[in-house]
């Protein structure tokens, strides 16, 4: 089975992750995955692959040397993201690209065109996995996982490849921020690991947001419109004031890079109660400090102008950056640019302007920065991933583990 062929028959599988559910993992459909990549590895040789009661797959490829090769692992998540519809993926592989509008879907008059999407541009002459445009296609994370696989298989069958022991683990819900949370660290058994869960082809990440939510809850007064005067309290009224104090060139519209945000992302509001959900979202340490407060500032401003009690704010740090727990083991990213080089790709080194598991795993004492996958428009409806840019990652991940099997750290 070629790496695509993996990929094709990931994809055929529904799990998307529901941030409503307090269940682990927060699909059932994950589950069914999970046991598929169990039995997919146990045919492969790697024997002690197993699914625990929480839905998180772990599996070693035992080393094939003497060699004292420190132990790392390989990790990708089974769940695609809720916001664009994953069931019934109709995946294809397109002819060659020409640098054109690619058809998605005639009859829904749906394209794929670099007018929309300038970098594919940077895919002529390749081909692509595409979805009909009508849900998105999976490949964050299920690339990562055909590409550990293959690497898998390419180790037991090679043995002339000398490698370390190798775990692999493949995590349910890490779309909505629970990935590594009951991640077995210790029964994992690495010292470092890698998530291969990025985008393009060379993207290499060890610096995330530091994130928070805020949730507000806005108490409102209501009375018949007319006898209302000095008596209502509008609360649909108060969120849209409260709003309003934020800039609005600190959007996710309007940054990048290391930009930091405020992003609304949820309001429900009556007369009587409105309730806002706003991430916040910065690289920078007192940057995100400063954004926190800025709410709470917010919030008070409201107290202050319609009463006490009248805006009340829960605000949770969500992840932290994992730049702090890279950079003593900067070998990770190091041996990941050579071995990029070494496969004719180019590192391209960028912060994520989201999180990853291997944000959480690094502050649990796993150091884990990020590589690409080859994929590109994830969590839309018109993601695609580059056949070769596939083929490459398996080429990188191969090279890592010849690099290791070469140093001492």
């Amino acid at each position: 089975m070629t790496v695509v062929e993996r990929f094709l028959k990931l994809v055929s599988y529904p799990t998307t992750s529901d941030e409503a559910s307090e269940t682990c993992p927060s699909t059932a459909r994950q589950l069914a995955l999970a046991q598929e990549l169990v039995r997919q590895m146990q045919d492969m040789g790697i024997a002690d692959a197993h699914v625990d009661k929480d839905g998180y797959v772990y599996g070693t490829v035992p080393a094939n040397c003497e060699k004292d090769i420190p132990v790392y692992g390989l990790i990708a998540h089974m769940d695609t993201s809720p916001d664009a519809p994953g069931e019934n993926i109709r995946a294809r592989i397109t002819e060659p690209y020409d640098g054109g509008d690619i058809v998605l879907n005639e009859e829904k008059h749906i394209m794929l065109s670099p007018k929309e999407y300038p970098q594919l541009k940077n895919s002529v002459g390749k081909r692509l996995i595409v979805t009909d445009g009508t849900t998105l296609l999976g490949a964050d994370d299920k690339a990562g996982i055909a590409e550990i696989m293959e690497l898998c298989e390419i180790l037991l069958c090679d043995k002339s490849i000398e490698h370390g022991e190798i775990g692999v683990a493949f995590t349910p819900d890490e779309e909505i921020g629970h990935g590594a949370a009951l991640l077995d660290i210790e029964g994992f058994g690495c010292k470092y690991a890698y998530t291969v869960d990025g985008g393009a082809l060379g993207e290499l990440e060890y610096e995330n947001f530091n994130a928070a939510q805020a949730e507000i809850r806005i108490k409102g007064v209501s009375i018949h419109p007319g006898d209302a005067k000095g008596k209502m309290k509008n609360a649909l009224l108060i969120a849209n004031e409260l709003v309003s104090k934020f800039p609005v060139e600190q959007t996710p519209a309007k940054t990048e890079g290391y930009e930091g945000f405020f992003h609304f992302d949820e309001l429900n509001a009556t007369v009587e109660s409105a309730r806002l959900v706003c991430i916040i979202r910065d690289h920078d340490a007192e940057k995100f400090s400063a954004k926190k407060q800025f709410v709470e500032k917010a919030c008070r401003e409201i107290n202050d102008a319609y009463g006490d009690g009248t805006a009340e704010l829960v605000l949770k740090d969500s992840y932290h950056n994992m730049r702090e727990k890279i950079l003593p083991h900067m070998h990770l990213i190091e041996n990941a640019k050579k071995s990029m080089e070494n496969a004719g790709v180019k590192p391209v080194v960028v912060p994520i302007r989201g999180g990853t598991d291997g944000a959480q795993l690094s502050f649990r004492g796993l150091p884990c920065p990020n590589l690409c996958t080859g994929g590109h428009n994830f969590h839309g409806l018109k993601e695609y991933i580059p056949v070769q840019s596939m083929e490459k990652t398996v080429e990188i991940l191969l090279g890592i583990v010849r690099l290791y099997a070469k140093s001492d750290k």
